[in-house]
């Protein structure tokens, strides 16, 4: 059974630093199931690739008291062969420094999203290709898949549950080993080893920051901990917790009063923007609309209110923010056809996921200014390239206009969890060059009163999509 892993970073072969393993021997590992290799199929400074291959003892796991109900299964069974929790044991062994994301020589590089490139050579996937990709795909990878024959030479055997995999992402390489740790398992849907309490910690570690959100949370979740019922429902009764804990609320549940609240309240800003986003959908000829990250529900309050709005939809990655969404909007004392007329989804704009598509119009307000920018392209894929509305409503922060809030030192963004807030060349470049590369056209308006030397508080990108694209 092997695991290849490729970059073409120049020089490539700083995925021995990344690996801390050398290119240049073949190393040994002796691992509880047998020994495991290390070694390089190339190495040059276009491309280097790694490979980690596990040579399975099965007889000697029976004499150390391996148990089936099926005596001769023991010892006639697919687990040389296939990737499973013995590849991810080995993996979290033997690259530990590089899933927890340490480099004593490239540091620097171990905190960049680089292209990479991993191939299974033999992955089981107990729930078929949608499984398997319902599992990649809303982490952003890309996948090419060979289902193969149980046996070239007898065809009438059919396939099995086994695939040949390559997938591909730009991303840190912690990141993209610790989802293979996790993941791996699932998809077997078996483990090697007793799982207990422990267990839960080691997925609510690895889970961190991506398991929360992710459209298979539950299976994921179930899997990992053999199915074990207890032990799932605490899993995800903490990961509820830990979402909650990430969201801004003080001890007497109200929302805490932000900077940004407090510097735009003063001349209206909030509800400006909310009006002229309203306004823009009015006018147009939409009948769906999905606000993505619609947190306490006060756009959702005032779509609700246009007439020609069949569905409105709000979709936010805090759990608490769409319970407060519900309470402000009455859902539970709707009329039946308004209650039909609007939805609230638990989700993230990290993933790909299927509920996204299908709209007239998608709102991001005042969003982006909170994303990392290692996750830029896993957002503006699952916006532009997967849910792809017709039409899309975005507004930023201006920073060319913070010189106008007298509380606001130099240097300093509007709200303490803003990742970076952009100048107007800055996101009309930005804006411009998504909208080439995935079909929409855009335009740029002022939200609230503009200056003429500095522009508006908030700026405003309206993308259309093109119908030839």
């Amino acid at each position: 059974m092997y695991l290849t892993i490729t970059i073409t970073h120049r020089p490539a072969t700083d995925l021995g630093y990344l690996l801390h393993k050398s290119p240049f021997k073949v190393q040994t590992f002796t691992q509880s199931f047998g020994k495991a290799h290390v070694f390089y199929s190339e190495a040059t400074k276009e491309r280097c690739s790694a490979v980690l291959l596990l040579d399975i003892d099965p007889i000697g796991l029976v004499r150390r008291g391996g148990k089936s109900d099926f005596a001769l299964e023991q010892y006639v069974n697919d687990r040389p062969y296939v990737a499973s929790s013995f590849l991810a044991v080995a993996l979290g062994d033997i690259f530990r420094s590089a899933v927890a994301g340490r480099s004593k020589d490239r540091q620097e590089l171990a905190d960049t999203p680089i292209a990479l490139e991993v191939t299974v050579g033999v992955l089981p996937c107990r729930g078929g290709e949608g499984f398997l990709r319902r599992l990649f795909e809303p982490l952003g990878y890309e996948l090419e898949l060979e289902r193969l024959v149980l046996d070239s030479q007898y065809p009438a055997w059919g396939e099995g549950p086994y695939f040949k995999v390559c997938i591909r992402r730009t991303c840190l390489l912690r990141d993209f080993l610790t989802h293979l740790y996790v993941l791996i398992p699932v998809l077997d849907n078996d483990k090697h080893y007793w799982v207990g309490d422990d267990e839960v910690e080691k997925l609510l570690r690895h889970g961190e920051g991506w398991l929360s959100t992710h459209p298979e949370k539950e299976q994921i979740t179930r899997r990992f901990l053999k199915n074990r019922g207890n032990l799932a429902r605490d899993a995800l009764a903490r990961l509820s917790e830990s979402d909650a804990e990430d969201e801004p609320f003080s001890i007497a549940g109200n929302l805490k009063i932000d900077r940004e609240r407090l510097l735009e309240e003063r001349i209206s800003l909030n509800e400006t923007r909310l009006r002229k986003v309203a306004e823009i959908i009015e006018k147009s000829d939409a009948a769906s609309v999905i606000d993505l990250g619609c947190g306490e529900g006060k756009l959702l309050s005032g779509l609700m209110k246009i007439k020609q709005l069949k569905s409105v939809v709000g979709m936010d990655v805090s759990i608490r923010s769409l319970e407060i969404a519900k309470e402000r909007l009455n859902f539970d004392r709707l009329p039946p056809i308004q209650q039909e007329k609007l939805k609230l989804i638990h989700g993230s704009l990290m993933y790909r996921d299927s509920r996204l598509s299908g709209f007239d119009i998608a709102t991001v307000i005042e969003v982006i200014e909170h994303l990392d920018f290692p996750r830029f392209k896993s957002f503006e894929r699952v916006l532009f390239e997967f849910a792809r509305p017709k039409t899309i409503v975005m507004t930023t922060p201006n920073v060319e206009y913070n010189v106008k809030f007298e509380n606001l030192k130099p240097g300093e963004f509007r709200h303490t969890d803003h990742r970076f807030e952009w100048t107007r060349a800055e996101f009309e470049a930005w804006s411009n060059e998504r909208a080439k590369k995935y079909g929409y056209a855009v335009e740029f308006h002022p939200v609230g009163e503009a200056d003429s030397a500095i522009g508006a508080p908030t700026q405003l990108g309206l993308f259309t999509r093109l119908e030839a694209a």
